[in-house]
Parts: C-alpha cells; sequence; structure tokens
C-alpha cells in the first residue's frame, strides 16, 4: 500500500497525486478506502486517519475527468 509521509524536502500530497498515472491513482483511491473501512472496523482510537487523502484524489480526478471531457 501506499504512504504518504509529510516532509518538508518531499513534494506535497497534491503534486504526489498530479504525477500518478491514473490507474496509479484509482488504486491509491481504493487503498485509502480499505484502510478507512479497516480503521472504522477495528475501532482503533490511537490511530489517525487522514480523510485529506480522499478529498485531493477525488479532486483531481474530477479534474482529470472534466479536463477528458473538453477534447
Amino acid at each position: 500500500m501506499g504512504q504518504y509521509a509529510s516532509f518538508n524536502d518531499q513534494c506535497s500530497l497534491e503534486a504526489q497525486v498530479k504525477n500518478l498515472a491514473d490507474e496509479e491513482l484509482l488504486d491509491f483511491w481504493e487503498e485509502t478506502q480499505q484502510l478507512a473501512r479497516m480503521l472504522d472496523q477495528s475501532e482503533q482510537l490511537d490511530v489517525e486517519y487522514n480523510p485529506e487523502y480522499e478529498r485531493v484524489i477525488l479532486q483531481e480526478l474530477q479534474f482529470r475527468t472534466c479536463f477528458k471531457g473538453q477534447f
């Protein structure tokens, strides 16, 4: 499963997502959904899930869908 580590010398999550191919982006989205389900089922309060992943991924998917529709 992909992992995002927030370090000052790395690209932002948005930049990393923009560099993924369509299939990689869909795989990443699916993996974040699986992770969220696992965390919901286990009810682990000490593990933090960041829904920012989902927002960024869906925003990029929407952008790509609109962009493809123009041509």
